[in-house]
């Protein structure tokens, strides 16, 4: 079937409200699919869906149908989880056939019609890496912040007396659970696990848009103050109140979206001793979301029209607050992060920092890590690292990365774990 890979910027909030329940608008497509009642799923389809260029013709629905089948027979459907992505409601099917677990990923537009249908592998249990040694600490539960977005989390302690460093976990992009989820990766709780195994108390959150999808969908002239600073802040502060923790020495680690804010936490906070930046861009989200689609073969009718939006968000003003979202992301949002130089702020941290890239990266290129480079290079307080065979999650691999790596089974490889280990130190 066509897949169509959602960029890594894409917030999964929304301003509209579709036409019915789209959760269950999406579940009839789903049982439409798995009883190959094709011409009747066809029907559901939205115009753009239908078109024979950029969509998914009927007659391919009969080949997918096909490939279901191999999975054996079906034993359950479960309940979806449901964000909003855009003008757009998605709703995540998990899904158990005899063979093999997936999610039937269907997105329902303000119209009511099926806007996206996706098939991605479901859930694999997570193996511990070698690097983490679970007798070396201990895990329990915690609450960023007290509010109205107080937000669940994990506290990973390592076993002894302290007063240890500590380190808080920034998610990138999009509604992240506090493993940082992607695929069949499991990003932070490596960091976590192996972090403790080498003495380094670490928090990792539930991400605010993952715990509250439809109050932030909600929110009026939402900004990343919103959606990642002010969390980030609240679980510096949560750390240094712990009595294992030596307050003096609480870190941020950053990764992808949260190393390109990572700077602008570190303004906000004002006591970190120190930065790490996980493939963390320069350059402003829309000029990676452009240059994502052109490396992922995005249709050249799809690419025209973001490179139409990406013209549009540079030349946005306040007058065009109330304009409806840009490649997924709400006027307010954007107008926050016009003029935002990641690299810029940096150069005015009196802090360590530690920046390290994959060069496999696609979503966030070894272009971004020059542009650090350039920016505060010339510091002897700040480190790099670039790791040939990582991806965008640090994960090993080799080739040409694509979204399909992230499905594989891996883990945030040793030496990065080391190496920040090591800086910490």
């Amino acid at each position: 079937m066509k897949l169509v890979t959602l960029c890594a910027f894409s917030l999964g909030l929304a301003l509209a409200q579709p036409a019915g329940d789209p959760a269950a608008i999406a579940r009839k497509a789903v049982d439409l699919l798995v009883g190959e009642k094709y011409s009747d799923l066809f029907q559901m389809f939205s115009a753009d869906l239908q078109d024979p260029q950029k969509g998914i013709p009927e007659a391919q629905l009969a080949k997918i149908g096909a490939g279901i089948k191999a999975w054996g027979a079906l034993e359950s459907i479960g309940a979806p989880e449901v964000r909003k992505a855009g003008v757009n409601t998605v709703a995540i099917f998990p899904a158990k056939f005899a063979s093999q677990n997936m999610k039937f990923q269907i997105a329902i537009n303000s119209s009511g019609k099926v806007a996206g249908l996706y098939m991605l592998p479901g859930e694999v249990p997570w193996q511990r890496p070698p690097y983490s040694k679970p007798g070396s600490f201990q895990e329990r539960e915690a609450t960023v912040g007290d509010g109205e977005w107080k937000l669940p989390g994990t506290l990973t302690i390592p076993n002894g007396n302290g007063p240890f460093p500590a380190i808080v976990l920034v998610h990138g992009s999009g509604p992240n659970d506090r493993d940082e989820t992607v695929g069949a990766a499991k990003v932070f709780k490596d960091l976590a696990e192996g972090l403790a195994s080498r003495g380094i108390a670490v928090l990792r959150y539930e991400k605010r848009t993952k715990v509250y999808p439809a109050k932030m969908a909600g929110l009026s002239n939402m900004t990343v103050n919103d959606e990642t600073v002010d969390d980030a802040v609240k679980g510096a502060a949560l750390l240094r109140a712990q009595k294992e923790v030596d307050p003096k020495r609480v870190f941020l680690l950053g990764h992808s979206l949260g190393g390109y804010l990572a700077p602008r936490i570190a303004t906000a906070d004002q006591k970190l001793a120190g930065l790490v930046i996980l493939a963390g861009n320069v350059r402003p989200l829309e000029d990676l979301i452009v240059e994502q689609s052109v490396y992922l073969g995005a249709p050249a009718k799809t690419l025209e029209g973001f490179k139409v939006q990406q013209a549009r968000i540079k030349v946005l003003e306040p007058a065009d607050l109330d304009a409806p979202p840009i490649l997924g992301m709400p006027v307010s949002y954007l107008l926050d992060l016009k003029g935002y130089d990641p690299a810029a702020e940096a150069k005015k941290l009196a802090i360590r920092m530690l920046i390290l890239q994959g060069e496999r990266d696609y979503q966030v290129t070894v272009k971004e890590f020059e542009l650090w480079k350039t920016a505060v290079g010339a510091r002897k307080d700040v480190t790099f690292r670039s790791y040939p065979a990582l991806n965008h999650l640090f994960v090993p691999g080799e080739g040409k990365s694509t979204p399909a790596e992230y499905n594989k089974p891996g883990h945030v490889a040793p030496e990065v774990i080391d190496d920040i280990a090591k800086w910490i130190g």
